[in-house]
């Protein structure tokens, strides 16, 4: 015997959106598509707001440097205006935004918030601004051999149950020298609050952490062994090198560090630093 089938669209349009809400951003604009009652549903506040992570207007919106939430139609055009135009957090030495395809939380450390090996000495780091970075200013690189960027966010700022990607965002003036034949190592890691960052010592500065991967950071057309890492080109016209991955399952007290590092070549120029990006992977 046949068992009559449920008609989605013909439920009360509070229980579609309750359905909806458990889906995706990218699913609910899909079943939009269906009808008028589907669609009221599907872009009702009731569930975009689900979509949106809990701590996101107090702590975010409340920012001086932040959007204005009353700019906003709907929790819809609020989630999309995050995926689309990062805020500003922390003085400007941080971005915050939404990812599209999931809702989770995304950053950007600004350079000025980096660890930069000799960042505020003139004769080898220079601060300039430019239009195309999300950030007040960015760091480029006159000249240096040891070249070591670190950055840190804390754990509980990401969104639980997520694998993270981090990212070098970086671009080169035209000249860059020194990053075409030796590789730069590359790590992620969670390591307790109070660690050694001043620590120069490249062992320790990456222990517990991931150091089996190399990258290059010039030339994403390169071919290199399969050990090492290329850049990507992002849609903004910068480039992006990846530097490892980190669960973040939600319940860690710790602290993420990020590291580039190379030290063994004498000199290197060229690089424009715009900060590290920790975004969550896409499948």
């Amino acid at each position: 015997m046949l068992q009559p089938q449920l008609d989605f669209q013909a439920l009360p349009e509070g229980c579609i959106a309750t359905v909806i809400s458990l889906t995706s951003p990218p699913d609910a604009c899909r079943l939009s598509l269906l009808s008028k009652v589907v669609r009221s549903a599907a872009e009702s506040d009731a569930v975009w707001d689900k979509f949106i992570p809990p701590e996101t207007q107090i702590t975010i919106l409340s920012h001086p440097n932040s959007l204005s939430s009353p700019n906003f139609k709907s929790k819809k055009d609020l989630f999309m205006t995050l995926c689309d135009n990062p805020v500003l957090i922390n003085e400007g030495t941080m971005s915050f935004s939404l990812d599209k395809w999931s809702g989770k939380k995304c950053y950007m450390i600004a350079s000025k918030g980096l660890r930069i090996a000799w960042g505020d000495t003139p004769r080898y780091w220079e601060w300039i601004s430019l239009p195309d970075s999300r950030f007040e200013e960015v760091a480029e690189l006159r000249g240096v051999g040891w070249f070591e960027i670190r950055g840190r966010i804390a754990t509980r700022m990401l969104s639980p149950s997520t694998l993270y990607k981090a990212y070098l965002v970086y671009k080169f003036n035209g000249r860059p020298h020194g990053f075409e034949d030796h590789p730069t190592a590359v790590a992620v890691s969670a390591r307790s609050y109070g660690f050694d960052y001043e620590s120069p010592n490249l062992s320790e500065m990456v222990e517990g952490g991931d150091l089996k991967y190399t990258a290059f950071l010039a030339r994403p057309e390169r071919e290199v062994s399969e050990e090492a890492r290329l850049p990507d080109e992002r849609v903004d016209g910068w480039l992006e090198m990846e530097l490892g991955e980190y669960l973040c399952e939600g319940d860690e007290d710790a602290e993420l560090e990020m590291i580039c590092c190379e030290i063994n070549s004498s000199g290197k120029d060229g690089i424009i630093v715009q900060g590290i990006e920790v975004r969550p992977k896409r499948n």
